[in-house]
């Protein structure tokens, strides 16, 4: 079973807005949503990345100033990067066409004009 969940720019603008909007608080919210409507194994895998790595950030975000600062700040910018660019990218299916099978005539060989009795 092959569910697709296509997404024009607004959609895909909106939920990257809310990602880095929030400052990463929000980022599993665009996941969860892939994950249910699509409901891919994969999708879920990536819910539960980005739902450990707010977890994990939550929990650091309370540990007194040190050395590793920076290093975390790195890791948060790369992550709201990467959510980023799987939002903006392949994450969402690209819209099919209106008409795709217009040009392409079908699966049938094109018929010439005229009765097809007659021929």
């Amino acid at each position: 079973m092959h569910k697709r969940l296509e997404a024009g720019w607004f959609q895909r603008l909106a939920w990257s807005v809310l990602a880095v909007g929030s400052v990463g608080l929000l980022v599993w919210v665009p996941f969860l949503y892939v994950a249910i409507r699509r409901g891919r194994g994969a999708d879920w895998g990536a819910f539960g990345a980005f739902a450990l790595y707010e977890v994990g950030s939550l929990s650091l975000a309370d540990l007194p100033a040190g050395k590793g600062d920076t290093a975390l700040g790195l890791i948060a910018i790369s992550c709201l990067a990467l959510a980023v660019w799987l939002l903006l990218g392949p994450l969402f299916d690209k819209p099919t066409p209106r008409n795709a099978m217009a040009g392409a005539g079908g699966p049938w060989a094109a018929q010439t004009p005229g009765n097809p009795y007659m021929r």
